[in-house]
């Protein structure tokens, strides 16, 4: 099934939100990634992707999470944008929250460490998206070896907000 059927199709059972997802982007020189992931996806099908979902669903947001979607940010429909655990958090508060909401970006080994580590990582992505639109989440999926009372610690963290 083609994504934009599938972002449909979740919007028609009621999402509020979809995201759209490049993996791989992240792999490739800037140029490149410019060249064979923006200029062809803006072109015809994100933003063909993007313009499907709109018909369907208006008020639905459209995200793209994944490496280097920061610059796909300034050049696609999207409404939201996933930062992953290796961006450079000043630039990206400076460069895209200011433009629109982020959602991430921790690191999943913080996630695995647990303890104190996890506790200072989890505080410094609050910390450094404190001042606009943003959604906490990790910077790359969940890890297989990650203890589940990791996932409940941050979560407890991230709810009781800056410590």
């Amino acid at each position: 099934m083609p994504r934009r059927a599938y972002l449909v199709r979740q919007l028609q059972a009621g999402a509020d939100a979809v995201q759209i997802f490049d993996t791989w982007a992240g792999v490739l020189p800037t140029e490149e990634f410019v060249q064979w992931c923006i200029e062809p996806d803006a072109a015809h099908r994100r933003d063909k992707c993007v313009r499907r979902c709109r018909e369907r669903k208006s008020s639905a947001s459209r995200a793209a999470p994944a490496r280097r979607s920061h610059i796909m940010s300034a050049q696609t429909a999207v409404d939201a944008v996933g930062l992953d655990w290796m961006i450079d958090r000043a630039f990206a508060r400076d460069h895209v929250q200011s433009r629109v909401p982020v959602q991430g970006n921790l690191d999943p080994l913080a996630l695995v460490a647990g303890g104190a580590a996890l506790d200072r990582a989890v505080d410094v992505v609050l910390e450094a998206f404190a001042g606009g639109p943003f959604i906490f989440n990790l910077g790359h999926g969940i890890v297989p070896e990650t203890p589940i009372a990791h996932v409940e610690r941050m979560l407890e963290r991230v709810r009781r907000g800056k410590p």
